[in-house]
């Protein structure tokens, strides 16, 4: 028979204490000194602010650095909030303002009402205003419109003020690698210096983008931020014409929805000659884009193809089974760690018309490895019948071809020499002679 016993309820002044968890949203706009300072201001105030009222358990600071408030996919302090407030985690939010917590009225409100179906409420300090006291959102709707108008009129100004730093040659925008802001002028920082002039030394010598940047990983130098240096961050510090001494301003500009695009002519540019100290001359800046706009022509004509055919012991001996490409040498970065592997060419520039994934260069090479062994300790039964197939080709046939060869080569000799002759008696530029006699090797 079931026993059954009976749990009284506990007296009101008995009942256990549950507390309100209570998490901080604070987010800056710029990634500015000021702004950041602004941001520990924030995070302090928030977690005394909380911490100090005994009926709510301190449950995290979430905050954006350096992220535009129109740009939601980006704000992930925000979006991890939202996960934490999903999985129970969160009960009440506090954030400064609507303008912190979303500049458009449809975000706005769209995120609160969200919140509000898992039982999440939010409190707007500025406009002093709590989500769960609302019996409408018409209030809320008001402000947050009145917040996507300032935004868009602080950043209209914004977009005016910079336009005229560009047009008086007063706007300092972020320095590139090898140069700091003090007080508003571009100064040389010593030590970057010295990488600057050695990947434009490299590049002089004939070295490619990839090439410098994996010498510079190899000898672990740190690029900005600490991240990997690779063949297009070279590329584009070898095209940065600050490295001379100059100054072009609006290389990108920002549409009404605030994506930000390559300025191909859409809008005014300020080119300031002398703007500060160079680190590069002029002459070797002038070179180094020579240089790179011809390789990138030999590129084009394929000629780079037979010029790294046999950089790596793989270069040029793999071929696509899905769409007959060559497979191109890569190093892929998985958990903080890199790995060689090898990617079919036709995959990396479209991946819908071919679906053929990376293969680990150790795989590879065991694989080869393998196969190489069956060959050798398996010869009477593959290399021998093979060799013997070849061998009863027609003699005949086969001297026919070797004629063909025979005046082929010739015919690519004089061809060669003739380069030669041009360019000793100075008829052809040097870059040029390269170029021809690159494809006749």
């Amino acid at each position: 028979m079931k026993k059954i016993t009976k749990i009284d309820e506990l007296p009101q002044g008995q009942l256990p204490n549950t507390k309100l968890r209570v998490a901080a949203y604070a987010r800056v706009s710029t990634d500015s000194d000021e702004q950041l300072e602004s941001l520990k201001a924030q995070r302090e105030h928030y977690e005394r602010y909380i911490k100090s009222n005994p009926e709510w358990e301190f449950a995290g600071l979430y905050y954006d650095e350096g992220i535009s408030g129109t740009k939601m996919e980006k704000r992930t302090e925000l979006l991890r909030m939202i996960r934490d407030c999903k999985q129970g985690r969160i009960d009440f939010i506090i954030t400064k303002s609507i303008s912190r917590f979303a500049r458009n009225t449809v975000d706005c409100l769209e995120l609160v009402r969200k919140l509000i179906d898992i039982g999440v409420y939010i409190y707007f300090e500025k406009e002093n205003l709590n989500t769960g006291d609302m019996e409408s959102e018409l209030m809320l709707s008001i402000l947050s419109g009145f917040a996507a108008e300032e935004s868009a009129s602080i950043s209209q100004n914004s977009t005016w003020s910079i336009q005229k730093r560009f047009q008086n040659g007063s706007y300092v925008g972020t320095p590139p690698y090898g140069y700091t802001n003090t007080d508003g002028e571009m100064v040389i920082v010593p030590e970057e210096a010295e990488i600057i002039k050695r990947i434009f030394a490299e590049c002089l010598s004939g070295k490619g983008g990839g090439t410098i940047a994996r010498g510079l990983n190899k000898d672990k130098i740190p690029a900005r931020r600490g991240n990997h240096w690779s063949a297009g961050t070279v590329i584009d510090m070898l095209r940065n014409e600050k490295y001379m001494g100059d100054v072009l301003l609006q290389k990108t500009y920002t549409d009404s929805n605030y994506n930000r695009h390559p300025n191909t002519g859409e809008k005014d540019q300020y080119y300031y000659k002398d703007n500060h100290e160079p680190i590069i001359s002029r002459e070797d800046f002038a070179k180094a884009q020579d240089l790179i706009d011809e390789r990138a022509k030999m590129k084009c004509k394929g000629v780079k193809k037979n010029v790294y055919l046999n950089r790596y012991a793989l270069s040029g001996k793999m071929v696509c089974g899905e769409c007959g490409r060559n497979f191109r040498r890569k190093t892929n970065y998985s958990a903080g760690r890199s790995y060689i592997a090898w990617s079919c060419i036709g995959h990396i520039e479209d991946k819908e018309s071919c679906s053929m994934l990376f293969l680990r260069d150790g795989e590879i090479k065991a694989t080869f490895t393998t196969m190489m062994n069956k060959l050798a300790f398996s010869n009477k039964l593959i290399l021998e019948p093979l060799f013997k197939s070849i061998s009863q080709i027609d003699e005949e046939s086969d001297r026919e071809r070797m004629d063909a060869i025979d005046k082929r080569m010739e015919q690519l000799m004089e061809e060669r020499n003739t380069l030669i002759t041009l360019m000793a008696k100075g008829f052809l530029e040097p870059a040029l002679f390269n170029q021809e006699r690159n494809v006749l090797d």
